[in-house]
């Protein structure tokens, strides 16, 4: 059928044109909104412009078809044949392309949000800059894709095949990956905050400089993956593969790995502060110069590991096996102001073989506290206080209190072992300070005197009997959460 006959009958209000032929047409331009074209062929027709929104295209032949910026909102194109066509700027809001064949076709800046493409065949398609947010691609074949810059917001691409498609730039906020396969991908740069890639599969995925804040990548392997300053902060990698991996100056603060193996993976320079290594295999790993602050160790495998340089600052560690550790030199304190570790441990030469197995000697759980004046008790408690504050679940105890001949020792007791040294010089530090800012604002300060007894507010609970002896003087303890 010719142009004019079709748009002539389309005027006259016909909209049933099944299985019509209209193959190589142009129909630039045109308005045929609810028309039904459902099996027609379209082969190579130029509807550039044209506006078929709520229409149905069921199995349409849209081969190398011209659909530059044409509007298809609402339409039904399920099971339809796009191969090879152009789609650049196209309007596919809401579309309906389940199982439609959109191999080698070009939708540069097109608008697929809400869109549908369940089971769609779409490998080697150019989606450049393209909008799927919303998108349904659950099942769908995205083989060496074009995705660079697209946004994908809240996509849900649960088992789809993006194996070496390029998603650099892409944002994939809030998506959904679960066992999508991303082998060889190209995700440099991308935004993948609190996106799900639970059992994904990512082998020699590319990932440096990705955003994966808040995500989940439980039982997903990335082995010999690069992820060279990706952002991982809080994210989650339970049971995960990362053999090999490439982890080079990477953010995985407060991020779980329990039970991932990292085994030959590369840590260098890495920033693991706050994170969980709970059954962790890091057998073989390079973790120089990596920060360990407040890290959590128990029944991490470390053999092997080479750990020279690293910054283990109140890190805790639990049935972790030190021997077989490479280790040459580490860090006990970091400078927050200039952002770099400090004190080095042993400061005037190497470890010994074996010598990091053993526990530091500044290493305890008790910690003595040396005053040149009596102290004010006051002033010491919520000193403490702000020293738990500025450390990740630290609690601390006053455990005893000796008069010395030109000094006072207090021993004060934390939950697990830290540096008692740097944790004493923290307190000494921080102590002037408090107690000056009590003198100034007594009269704002949490206190009351009933009876000559004087009540200070702790953040914990402590034994009042035992603080009253230790201060020596009628001081009782009052539960009470207090932050200055």
């Amino acid at each position: 059928m010719n142009r004019q006959e079709f748009l002539d009958r389309y005027q006259a209000g016909e909209r049933n044109f099944t299985y019509i032929d209209l193959s190589e047409v142009n129909l630039s331009g045109v308005n045929l909104q609810e028309i039904n074209l459902t099996g027609a062929n379209l082969t190579g027709v130029n509807l550039s412009w044209a506006v078929l929104s709520k229409t149905q295209l069921v199995g349409v032949c849209f081969r190398r078809a011209d659909l530059h910026s044409t509007v298809l909102t609402q339409s039904n194109l399920n099971q339809s044949n796009l191969s090879g066509a152009n789609l650049t700027k196209a309007d596919l809001r809401f579309a309906t392309l389940q199982q439609a064949d959109l191999n080698w076709a070009v939708l540069i800046e097109a608008d697929l949000s809400n869109a549908d493409l369940t089971g769609a065949k779409l490998d080697q398609i150019n989606l450049e800059q393209a909008k799927l947010n919303n998108a349904v691609l659950i099942g769908a074949e995205l083989m060496e894709a074009n995705l660079t810059r697209a946004s994908l917001v809240a996509a849900n691409l649960t088992r789809t095949n993006l194996r070496e498609s390029q998603l650099a730039g892409a944002n994939l906020k809030d998506a959904i990956l679960i066992e999508a396969n991303l082998t060889e991908a190209d995700l440099n740069g991308a935004t993948l905050r609190s996106t799900n890639l639970t059992g994904a599969d990512m082998h020699r995925v590319v990932l440096t400089g990705a955003d994966l804040t808040d995500a989940v990548l439980d039982g997903a392997d990335l082995s010999r993956g690069n992820l060279t300053g990706a952002y991982l902060l809080k994210t989650s990698f339970k049971k995960a593969y990362l053999l090999r991996a490439n982890l080079e100056e990477v953010y995985l603060l407060w991020s779980n790995l329990t039970e991932a193996n990292l085994r030959g993976a590369n840590l260098r320079r890495a920033d693991l502060s706050g994170a969980y290594l709970g059954d962790t295999i890091l057998s073989e790993a390079d973790l120089r110069d990596t920060l360990l602050i407040e890290s959590r160790l128990i029944r991490t495998n470390l053999e092997g590991s080479k750990l020279t340089g690293c910054c283990i600052y109140n890190w805790q560690k639990s049935e972790v096996e030190m021997n077989k550790v490479e280790c040459e030199y580490v860090y006990t304190d970091f400078d927050y102001t200039n952002k770099k570790p400090k004190n080095r441990y042993p400061s005037d030469r190497n470890f010994l073989p074996g010598e990091l197995a053993q526990d530091s000697p500044e290493d305890s759980q008790l910690i003595p506290v040396e005053f040149t004046e009596y102290p004010n008790w006051e002033a010491l408690v919520y000193t403490l206080v702000k020293v738990e504050q500025e450390s990740h679940e630290l609690e601390l105890s006053i455990q005893g209190f000796e008069t010395q001949p030109d000094s006072f020792l207090l021993y004060v007791r934390a939950n697990y072992l830290v540096n008692a040294k740097l944790l004493s010089q923290q307190i000494l530090k921080s102590y002037p300070a408090m107690k000056q800012k009590l003198v100034k604002k007594r009269s704002d300060i949490l206190r009351r005197t009933y009876a000559g007894t004087l009540y200070i507010v702790c953040s914990k609970p402590a034994n009042a009997a035992n603080c009253s002896s230790i201060c020596a003087s009628n001081i009782k303890f009052r539960h009470k959460n207090y932050a200055d």
